[in-house]
């Protein structure tokens, strides 16, 4: 079977998605709040409340904002959050689940980001990262993100923007 072929992008509907959605946010705010008391950021600890409410409602956490699914079968594998950011669109909690990683649901939302980013008459597409995320700049490196000035006050997140 090809993956790639089953695969698909699409709005969160909270209705449905809501218990997935709270899952991978949970999800990627644990394995990156362990990443960052591994790095010396932060100390191992539960996680901030600011995160825990993501998970707890992801709906209200990014009203105003675009929630993205990659959708392989019935399965919601992959997720993230787009706004506008002035002239730019902005990409947060990029995430795909172990289970689809290598299936190109990061670069299929990537590029579902861009296109709802110019359509909404965004000139750019930006995101940060942390600099330990070497398959994530890979990622995206290969869609073309490159360096830009940081709008992050966070030590070690690396800024990125693409043309839309």
């Amino acid at each position: 079977m090809n993956v790639a072929a089953s695969l698909s992008v699409r709005v969160a509907r909270f209705e449905r998605d809501a218990d997935a959605v709270a899952a991978m946010l949970a999800d990627y705010h644990a394995q990156t709040e362990a990443e960052k008391a591994e790095n010396g950021l932060t100390e191992p600890g539960p996680l901030p409340e600011r995160y825990a409410a993501e998970a707890r409602d992801p709906a209200s956490a990014f009203a105003g904002a675009e929630v993205l699914v990659a959708e392989r079968g019935a399965e919601l594998i992959g997720m993230a959050v787009l706004h506008r950011a002035g002239s730019d669109a902005e990409i947060k909690r990029l995430w795909v689940g172990p289970a689809g990683r290598r299936s190109g649901a990061g670069s299929a939302l990537l590029t579902d980001a861009a296109s709802r980013a110019r359509a909404g008459g965004a000139t750019g597409l930006r995101l940060s990262v942390w600099d330990w995320r070497i398959g994530a700049l890979a990622l995206y490196g290969r869609q073309g993100f490159e360096p830009a000035p940081s709008w992050e006050s966070r030590e070690r997140l690396v800024c990125l923007r693409r043309e839309v």
